[in-house]
């Protein structure tokens, strides 16, 4: 596995600052939430993998490439 790029992992801390709600919409990980669970994002490591806080307790950052999380929407968000 080859490890993103500097500017790739800009990209997505400017995509899921810490904070930004988010839905899970596909992960490959026999512990994953279950699809459409939210969370909210804590950070983004340097390989660009979004680091959340699942709705069910779950800690299983969203990893750049292989696994795939969309931003809720303000309309969406929970407290």
């Amino acid at each position: 596995m080859q490890f993103p790029s500097k500017d790739i992992v800009r990209r997505v801390r400017e995509a899921y600052p810490a904070g930004t709600r988010v839905r899970l919409v596909k992960m490959d990980d026999c512990q994953a939430p279950p699809i459409g669970t939210l969370g909210t994002v804590m950070g983004v490591d340097d390989t660009a993998s979004v680091l959340v806080r699942w709705g069910n307790g779950s800690r299983l950052n969203v990893v750049y490439g292989e696994d795939l999380c969309e931003v809720v929407s303000d309309g969406e968000r929970t407290v």
